[in-house]
């Protein structure tokens, strides 16, 4: 007890700002595993971490010992590699540090970026062109993002409009949002493995699928045959959209989505 009482009686405010600093890596560490496969690895690692440390402390394996002492360089070099997707978000998150500052702002980008969403859509279901529209919630999209052709563009109904136009070289494959920006197109997406009740539905329909169920986006989906605005959320199927509809599934969507952004930023330690 003396001894504890003369450690904290050394505890001074720069050790307090230290272990501040310490509690919120680990807090942004777990905030960022939270939710995706990563967190099942690294359920994994720290097991083998902990009872390395047991065995090589309490018992007298000197090459074990040693084998742990020597793995430091080794688990530097893997964590990148086995950790990747979830380390790539977590630079996203940090290359957003204005979204708190812009928070008035973001609610009448959403407004007119739903606009251009509902016009599209309309557009293209009265002109029959089939399309593929994902919207990226909380949960980070880049693995799919890459695997198309990245554009940067702000969304524009026009811009979408083109994109699926059959005559142009991307109309095959899905567009991918984040925010107000078109980050990508001709992007290929998991297909679901689930059978669909109507057999008439094609590879956009499993695609707009597929993607929802392993994460929180929202995928809108045109049928080419029939014109059929579809949206996809959580690994089900809402069908036969109209403008208001759509317009609803849209709100709830960023609805949501901005709680979650909201209740995020008030968790961080002050």
């Amino acid at each position: 007890m003396d001894d504890f009482l003369a450690l904290f009686s050394r505890f001074d405010l720069l050790d307090a700002v230290d272990v501040l600093l310490v509690t919120i890596v680990f807090y942004a560490v777990l905030r960022l595993f939270a939710g995706t496969q990563g967190v099942q690895v690294l359920r994994g690692a720290l097991v083998l971490v902990l009872l390395g440390v047991l065995a090589s402390t309490f018992t007298a394996l000197s090459a074990f010992s040693w084998l742990i002492r020597n793995s430091g360089l080794a688990i530097l070099i893997a964590i990148p590699v086995v950790f990747q997707p979830e380390l790539r978000r977590l630079l996203e998150r940090l290359g957003r540090t204005g979204l708190l500052f812009l928070r008035n702002q973001r609610s009448t980008g959403t407004s007119q970026l739903i606009n251009e969403l509902v016009t599209a859509c309309m557009h293209l279901s009265q002109q029959r062109h089939g399309a593929i529209i994902v919207l990226e919630g909380q949960t980070g999209l880049q693995d799919s993002i890459e695997t198309g052709v990245l554009l940067g563009a702000i969304v524009t109904a026009e811009l979408l409009e083109t994109v699926f136009y059959p005559g142009t070289p991307l109309h095959d494959g899905a567009v991918i949002l984040r925010e107000q920006t078109v980050m990508a197109a001709a992007c290929v997406l998991p297909l679901t493995s689930q059978p669909l009740a109507d057999t008439s539905l094609g590879t956009r329909h499993r695609a707009g699928i597929g993607i929802t169920e392993g994460t929180d986006a929202l995928a809108l989906i045109v049928s080419e045959e029939t014109g059929v605005i579809s949206a996809a959320r959580n690994g089900r199927l809402v069908r036969r959209l109209d403008d208001k509809r759509l317009r609803r599934v849209l709100e709830q969507f960023y609805a949501s989505r901005a709680q979650n952004v909201h209740l995020e930023e008030e968790a961080q330690p002050s």
